[in-house]
C-alpha cells in the first residue's frame, strides 16, 4: 500500500485506488487501471526554464503556490502603489445630507474602494479647504518624519481655473513636471497628471463625482498599471443600445451595462451624477463628431466587465 504523494516502486505502471478495490487476505482486487492513472511526474507541472508567471501578472494565490510547488522560497514583486487621497472643498459635507448651501462628499467614500479595483492602495485620505493655496500645499508635500511617502497624491476638485482652485498654481510654483493639463473629453476634461520629483506622482481628478469616476479610469488607472508593470488592457468595441448626445472636438464617455450582445446607456451622464455608474458595467467612450450616436452603432470601452457570452466585440491595441 502506497500513500497518496510517496515514491513511487520502481517499475509502478499505474495506481489502483483503495476505495476501488477490494482486499481478501492477502488478494487485492480491481479493474486493472490503464498506464500512468493516478501517477504524478516529478516536474510535470512546469518544465525546467518555463515561464511561471508574465511581468506584470498580479501574485494572486495560485502564484504563489506554484512557485513554490516549483522551489521558489522568495518571489521579487512590486508592492500596489500607495496613494494619498486629498478632497478639497470648503463646501463639502462628511456626513449627513445635503443642505443649508453644503452637499455631501461623495469623492472621499468613493475613492479608496475605486483606487483598490484599479491596483493601488490608498494610504490615507485627507479632507482641506479650497480657500487658501497653502493649505493644498501641505497636503502634497512630504511630512516631515514620515517614514514612508505615498507614491502617488490624488487631488479632487482644485483642478479647473476658478478662484479656489489652486492645483495648476501650486504645481508651477513647486516646479512640478505637467504631463496631461486636461483631456478633450466631457465628463472630466479639467484631469491633469504631473511629476512632484523622481518617484512621485499627482492625478487631479474633478470635483465632480462622475467626471472624478471618469478621470480615474482615463489617467489614474494606466499610471497605476504601469508602475507595476502590468500591460493596458485592449480595447474592445460593441454595439450600442440608446442613443447620447456627442459634442464636437471631444470624447463623450457615458455609463452602458451590458444587455445581451450589446451595452445599453444607463441613467444619467452628468458630471455631477453617479446614477448610471452605479448601474454600470462599463463606461462607453463616444468619438469626437458631431450628431447622436445611436442604437446598434460601434462604441469603444473604458474598463468593462468582461463581456457576455454572444456580445458581439471587437479587440483592439491601445
Amino acid at each position: 500500500m502506497i500513500s497518496t504523494g510517496a515514491v513511487l516502486p520502481d517499475g509502478t505502471d499505474a495506481i489502483l485506488r483503495l476505495e476501488e478495490a477490494c482486499l481478501d487476505g492477502d488478494l487485492v482486487t480491481g479493474l486493472l487501471p490503464e498506464s500512468g492513472t493516478h501517477i504524478r511526474r516529478a516536474g510535470e507541472d512546469a518544465q525546467q526554464g518555463q515561464l511561471l508567471a508574465h511581468r506584470g501578472a498580479i501574485v494572486a494565490p495560485g502564484v504563489i503556490g506554484l512557485a513554490a510547488a516549483c522551489g521558489y522560497d522568495e518571489l521579487l514583486v512590486l508592492l500596489r502603489p500607495s496613494v494619498r487621497v486629498v478632497v478639497t472643498g470648503e463646501e463639502l459635507l462628511r456626513r449627513g445630507v445635503s443642505g443649508g448651501g453644503r452637499i455631501r462628499d461623495a469623492l472621499g467614500p468613493m475613492l479608496p474602494h475605486l483606487i483598490s479595483q484599479l491596483g493601488g492602495t490608498v494610504r490615507d485620505v485627507r479632507h482641506v479647504s479650497d480657500r487658501e493655496a497653502g493649505v493644498l500645499a501641505t497636503a502634497l508635500l512630504p511630512q516631515c518624519g514620515q517614514a514612508a511617502e505615498a507614491s502617488i497624491v490624488v487631488v479632487t476638485g482644485s483642478t479647473s481655473v476658478g478662484p479656489s482652485d489652486h492645483l495648476r498654481p501650486l504645481l508651477r510654483e513647486l516646479g512640478a513636471d505637467v504631463i496631461v493639463d486636461g483631456v478633450a473629453c466631457r465628463p472630466g476634461h479639467p484631469q491633469l497628471q504631473a511629476r512632484l520629483g523622481p518617484s512621485r506622482r499627482l492625478v487631479g481628478l474633478p470635483g465632480n463625482p462622475f467626471a472624478a469616476f471618469v478621470a480615474a479610469h482615463t489617467l489614474l488607472a494606466p499610471l497605476l498599471a504601469g508602475l507595476v508593470g502590468r500591460g493596458i488592457p485592449r480595447l474592445l468595441t460593441a454595439a450600442l443600445a440608446g442613443d447620447a448626445p456627442v459634442l464636437a472636438g471631444r470624447t463623450v464617455i457615458v455609463p452602458v451595462r451590458w444587455d445581451g450582445a450589446t451595452a445599453r446607456v444607463m441613467g444619467d451622464s452628468r458630471p455631477a451624477s453617479l446614477q448610471g455608474a452605479a448601474q454600470a458595467d462599463a463606461l462607453a467612450d463616444y468619438p469626437r463628431s458631431a450628431g447622436r450616436q445611436r442604437t446598434g452603432g460601434q462604441v469603444g470601452f473604458i474598463a468593462p466587465a468582461p463581456p457576455p457570452p454572444g456580445a458581439r466585440i471587437r479587440w483592439s491595441p491601445r
